[in-house]
């Protein structure tokens, strides 16, 4: 049989619990808000990022175009030490 005093605790029991469900939501809802947040800068840190790479792709110069020039400086020394001696 129940007593009066465990009806009367159950209640505050049940409220408690209803407490700690809202304080445990309330951190759930804070921290994927901050994760939300994480996400969206690194998000625009990305594509800062790919904007760089970009800009630097497009100023590099091809590696074919660097070896032709070094054989025609490297022909040019040599014409001028042959024509020199």
């Amino acid at each position: 049989m129940t007593t009066d005093g465990e009806r009367a605790v159950v209640p505050e029991e049940l409220a408690e619990l209803r407490r700690s469900l809202d304080v445990g939501l309330a951190r759930v809802d804070g921290r994927l808000a901050l994760l939300t947040q994480h996400d969206q800068q690194t998000a625009k840190n990305v594509e800062a990022l790919q904007s760089r790479v970009t800009a630097l792709e497009h100023t590099r110069w091809p590696l074919p175009t660097i070896v032709a020039l070094a054989a025609v400086a490297a022909l040019a020394v040599a014409v001028w030490q042959a024509l020199g001696r």
